[in-house]
């Protein structure tokens, strides 16, 4: 099992940047990999990124891809989102998940774990 708490919300303005971190307890955080998702006011969850175990593979929503970077450090049990260029329309809760797959899901019902999510808001 895995506890995932995740930081780094608040409000900026648009064009602006902020890193999200998402810290797992376990011993075992190397062997999940990992995910970013967000859900708006009145829409559905939707993927943003997603990293292998070992962070050889990366995968990116249309929307965020050449804005947002996920990283993670299996030393610190932390994943990373870093977003730049934000825009109006990232606002969002951003929630952090953990998935024992080979392949990291797109799909936000194929994760076993989440976080409790942080709030971005992004200004005009």
């Amino acid at each position: 099992q895995v506890q995932l708490v995740e930081s780094g919300g608040g409000l900026v303005q648009a064009g602006g940047s902020l890193r999200l971190s998402c810290a797992a307890s376990g011993r075992t955080f190397s062997r999940y990999v990992m995910g970013w998702f967000r859900q708006a006011p009145g829409k559905e969850r939707e993927f943003v990124a997603a990293m292998s175990w070992s962070g050889a593979r990366t995968y990116y929503a249309d929307s965020v891809k050449g804005r947002f970077t996920i990283s993670r450090d299996n030393a610190k049990n932390t994943v990373y989102l870093q977003m730049n260029s934000l825009k109006p329309e990232d606002t969002a809760v951003y929630f952090c998940a953990a998935a024992v797959r080979v392949v990291p899901p797109l799909q936000s019902n194929e994760y076993d774990y989440w976080g409790q999510g942080t709030q971005v808001t992004v200004s005009s």
